[in-house]
C-alpha cells in the first residue's frame, strides 16, 4: 500500500506555501487584531484566487471536488501561517456538512444556494456545533450551521443575537449565538443530523490537529532562527547543547504527530468505523507537539516571547486557543481510553496488524 502524498497534492502544498509567505506575514496579523472585525477582505479574495474556497465543493456547484486528504496539507500551512481569515470553518467543515445533508427539498436548495458562493468566495460559514458552544466568526458569517439537541439547523445572521466573547488570541473572534430553533431552520432531524455532526466534529477535530502540527513547526523554525542570531558570551545561543536538545524534542514530537494525523485523515476520508479515535489520537499527539514547542520556544527567547514585538507569542497564543476548538484534552483522552480499554481491545483492536484493518 502506498501512504504517500501525490505530486499534485504536494505542489498544490508548496503552491499555497509560497502565497502564504508572501502575503501572510506577522506584521498583517498585528495589523488585524486592531480592526473592528480583525478579517481582511484582500486576502479572502487572495484564498478565492488560489481556488481553495471551492476546494471540496462539487463540480457541479462551480468547485474541485478535493477529498479531506487533499485538505490536510493546506491545513497544516494554515497553522504554520496562523492564517486569521476562517477558511477551513468554510471551505472544509462547511462545505462538507452541506454535503452530507439529506436529500431534502429544503437541503437541496441551501446546497443550490450556499456552494456555488462559497466557491466564487462570496459566502462564509460558521459552525455551532456540539463541542464547541463558543461558535468563532460568527460576526462574519453569512450562514451559520448550528447544533440543537442532535439537530442541523441553517440560520441567517438577522436571526441571530451575537455575544462576544473575550478570546487569548485575537485574531480568533468568538461569540455566544442566541437564536431560536424552528422548523424552517431545521435541515436535518436529530436522526440524521447524528452523522452529520459526527463527521462535522471529527473534520473540526482534524483540522485543529493539522493546524497545531504547522503551528509547532513555525515555533520551532522562529526558534531556530532566534537561537543563531541570539549571542551571550560571545557565542551563539544554538551552539549551547541544551537549547539543541530542547530543539530537537520539538522535532520529535513534531515527526511523531505527522504520521498519525496523516491516518486520521485516512480514515476520515475513507469513512472508516474508527475515524473518531484516530482524530481524537492525532489531536492529542498534535496538541503535545504544539504545546511542547510553546514552551521551549519561550524558553530559548529567554520568557521574551510573550511580548508583542517577538513572532512566537502569535503562534503560542493560536496553539493555546486551538486546544479546545473542538473538545479539549479531556474529551479526546476519554475517548480513546473507552476503546483502549475495552474489555476486548487487547486481543482484536489493537496493535500493528490491527492498524489498516476495520
Amino acid at each position: 500500500m502506498d501512504f504517500t502524498f501525490t505530486e499534485d497534492q504536494i505542489l498544490f502544498r508548496d503552491n499555497i506555501r509560497s502565497v502564504f509567505l508572501k502575503e501572510v506575514a506577522p506584521e498583517l496579523l498585528r495589523e488585524l487584531w486592531d480592526t473592528a472585525d480583525g478579517r481582511s477582505k484582500a486576502l479572502w479574495n487572495l484564498l478565492t484566487e488560489q481556488g481553495l474556497c471551492g476546494f471540496s465543493v462539487p463540480e457541479d456547484h462551480g468547485g474541485m471536488a478535493m477529498n479531506d486528504l487533499d485538505w490536510i496539507l493546506i491545513a497544516q500551512e494554515v497553522g504554520y501561517f496562523a492564517l486569521p481569515e476562517p477558511l477551513l470553518d468554510t471551505a472544509w467543515l462547511g462545505v462538507g456538512m452541506l454535503v452530507d445533508l439529506p436529500a431534502t427539498p429544503l437541503a437541496d436548495a441551501l446546497r443550490s444556494e450556499w456552494l456555488p458562493r462559497i466557491a466564487e468566495g462570496n459566502a462564509r460559514i460558521a459552525i455551532g456545533g456540539p463541542l464547541n458552544p463558543l461558535v468563532a466568526d460568527a460576526h462574519v458569517a453569512d450562514l451559520l450551521l448550528l447544533h440543537h439537541n442532535g439537530e442541523v439547523h441553517a440560520v441567517a445572521p438577522g436571526a441571530v443575537k451575537l455575544v462576544a466573547n473575550p478570546s487569548l488570541e485575537q485574531s480568533r473572534r468568538l461569540f455566544r449565538v442566541e437564536w431560536t430553533p424552528s422548523d424552517k431552520t431545521r435541515v436535518a432531524d436529530a436522526a440524521q443530523g447524528k452523522a452529520i455532526w459526527t463527521k462535522a466534529v471529527n473534520r473540526g477535530v482534524l483540522a485543529v490537529a493539522a493546524q497545531l502540527s504547522g503551528l509547532a513547526s513555525r515555533m520551532l523554525d522562529i526558534s531556530v532562527d532566534y537561537s543563531v542570531d541570539r549571542k551571550q558570551f560571545g557565542k551563539q545561543i544554538g551552539s549551547f547543547q541544551a537549547l539543541k536538545h530542547y530543539m530537537a524534542d520539538v522535532a520529535v514530537k513534531i515527526e511523531f504527530a505527522r504520521p498519525v494525523i496523516f491516518r486520521a485523515a485516512y480514515a476520515l476520508n475513507n469513512d472508516q468505523q474508527r475515524a473518531s479515535i484516530h482524530a481524537s489520537h492525532a489531536f492529542l499527539a498534535a496538541l503535545e507537539a504544539a504545546l511542547y514547542g510553546a514552551k521551549k520556544g519561550m524558553q530559548v527567547h529567554g520568557a521574551m516571547g510573550y511580548t508583542w514585538e517577538v513572532d512566537l507569542q502569535i503562534f503560542m497564543k493560536r496553539a493555546w486557543v486551538l486546544a479546545a476548538a473542538w473538545g479539549d484534552k479531556g474529551f479526546h483522552k476519554s475517548r480513546i481510553a473507552e476503546f483502549v480499554l475495552a474489555e476486548n481491545a487487547p486481543q482484536t483492536q489493537l496493535g500493528p496488524s490491527h492498524t489498516f484493518i476495520e
